[in-house]
């Protein structure tokens, strides 16, 4: 079973970062509740190397169980207008898909149990 991470970067229109950092974290939130397959979905905010944050600029880091789990997320009932609201305040995103090297965090971790602590 190989695990799969989703990585997203959104740019958000001028004014339009704190309301949808909001939706997005409570997207994530629900994820995390309702998918069992998702073990990790992270909202991250980009800084630059002195620690001043990027403006308009939000990630979003989420470990998927396997294909399945994926499927389930792009397909659930929750997706279409979670984007038609963010699609006003967005000037672009860009998805990226990868298969996790560190499956191990996969296999019998909950989201809660997944922390720095429990790195290699």
């Amino acid at each position: 079973m190989t695990a799969l991470t989703i990585i997203v970067e959104f740019e958000t229109k001028d004014g339009c970062e704190e309301e949808f950092t909001a939706i997005i974290r409570e997207h994530a939130r629900r994820t995390l509740e309702e998918e069992p397959g998702c073990l990790r979905f992270e909202v991250i905010k980009p800084i630059e190397r002195d620690g001043t944050p990027i403006p308009n600029k939000i990630m979003v880091n989420e470990l998927y169980a396997n294909e399945a789990a994926v499927t389930a997320h792009e397909n659930n009932p929750r997706m279409p207008k979670l984007r038609a609201t963010n699609a006003p305040l967005l000037k672009s995103s860009r998805l990226i898909l990868a298969q996790s090297l560190t499956a191990k965090a996969a296999e019998g971790m909950t989201p809660q149990e997944l922390n720095a602590s429990n790195d290699d």
